[in-house]
């Protein structure tokens, strides 16, 4: 019963929420996002629709990254919006007038030059999107940590509300703009129970380093949250949640 495009709604609203008793920008914790409805990629058709949203999603974030001074060319993923985390097609697009070009591809190129094969792999990933169904376009965030000299990101586990630990996804062959859950991918545990520092007393605010692992535990918490939200909100048989 459960749909990305929902669960996505929900955090959203959450975000919102937190963003403002905690006085900060929401979006430094919930990357943009539209939803693309009624495209069908095999047949070609709502295709201007979701050209329209990546653009849409791109001009957002070039506005973000300006505000925030952030130096970097700005990327959406398009993927399905239907339940599961592992469908096909999560597909990285750096300008609207990709999207036509990426569908046009044929299935097979030839690796003539450098870049070749993942413009293949990306437009045959995109035309795997084969139901008539909606999509979600979405901010990109660049994957920026390291292990073992491979792109990786973090996957947090939780029971409950409690975060119980966590890997670092690691993809030595996939860029910081592209998926890391492919083939290939290794796993590295989280140092939680190591990496528990807090703000030194006294020290100026940013002074001291970033706990980024207890960062990851709100995010993952936040969504936990959201995912409650969620499931009340389209469950057919809510009523035994009251």
């Amino acid at each position: 019963m459960r749909r990305k495009s929902n669960h996505l709604h929900s955090y959203e609203e959450l975000s919102k929420r937190f963003g403002k008793l905690l006085g900060i920008d929401p979006w430094l914790i919930n990357p943009i996002y539209a939803r693309a409805e009624g495209v069908d990629v095999a047949e070609g058709r709502g295709i201007d629709v979701l050209t329209s949203h990546v653009d849409a999603v791109l001009t957002k974030v070039r506005r973000k990254y300006k505000e925030y001074g952030i130096n970097e060319k700005p990327f959406v993923v398009v993927k399905g919006g239907h339940s599961g985390s592992g469908s096909p097609g999560v597909v990285t697009v750096r300008d609207a007038k990709d999207v036509e070009a990426l569908i046009g591809k044929p299935r097979s190129v030839p690796a003539a030059k450098a870049g070749a094969g993942r413009d293949a792999r990306e437009a045959r990933d995109l035309r795997d999107l084969r139901e008539p169904t909606e999509l979600i376009v979405q901010e990109g965030v660049l994957t920026n940590e390291r292990v073992h000299n491979g792109v990786a990101e973090p996957v947090v586990y939780m029971m409950d509300r409690y975060v119980v630990g966590g890997f670092y996804r690691v993809h030595a062959e996939q860029a910081p703009d592209e998926n890391l859950k492919l083939p290939g991918a290794s796993f590295v545990p989280l140092a939680f129970s190591e990496s528990a520092h807090l703000p030194q007393p006294g020290a100026k605010p940013g002074a001291s380093a970033p706990n980024r692992f207890y960062m990851y535990g709100v995010v993952g918490r936040l969504a936990m949250v959201a995912a409650s939200y969620e499931m009340e909100a389209t469950d057919p048989d809510a009523e035994i949640y009251e």
